[in-house]
């Protein structure tokens, strides 16, 4: 046996995921307001905080599939059941105002949905993080239930 708890090897795990996925998001930004002249109103500090949210928040969801999958390909299923309605339920193709009440019920259960309010109101609003604090402890609950689940969900997998 290993003298880590199963907690600390998740987020060990996960950390470098968040810095990777924090210079992607960076990258993406950057070049839309380069090439397609996309004004950012907010703060840099608003748009890490709430970037860093989402991150952790879809890493956790990621991790707890992957202690519920026991080959790789029922993982990459279970991910795709997961993020083809976070493409079209979140407002990223389809105004969220538009959908169906159920679809609107069901969206709010996915980070992507948080998410997308959330980086319009920094990006495009120039929202400060109090103003967004909703959606934010949202993700944060989010991230701490699917940290929690998947470790327990770990310690019985692995024994």
């Amino acid at each position: 046996t290993t003298p880590i708890r199963p907690l600390e090897l998740m987020i060990g795990k996960l950390s470098p995921y968040i810095v990777v996925g924090l210079v992607q998001m960076g990258i993406v930004l950057g070049l839309g307001w380069l090439i397609f002249d996309v004004p950012f109103q907010g703060t840099a500090f608003s748009l890490i905080v709430i970037t860093t949210c989402f991150i952790a928040a879809s890493l956790t969801l990621g991790l707890l599939i992957s202690t519920a999958a026991q080959t790789q390909m029922q993982a990459m299923q279970m991910t795709m059941f997961v993020l083809i309605p976070s493409i079209l339920l979140s407002g990223f193709m389809f105004p969220y105002d538009a959908m169906p009440k159920a679809a609107q019920y069901i969206s709010e259960a996915l980070p992507a949905t948080h998410f997308m309010r959330l980086i319009r109101g920094v990006y495009l609003r120039g929202s400060s993080t109090a103003q967004l604090l909703p959606d934010i402890i949202w993700l944060l609950g989010f991230t701490f239930i699917m940290l929690g689940i998947a470790t327990k969900r770990f310690n019985k997998t692995l024994d």
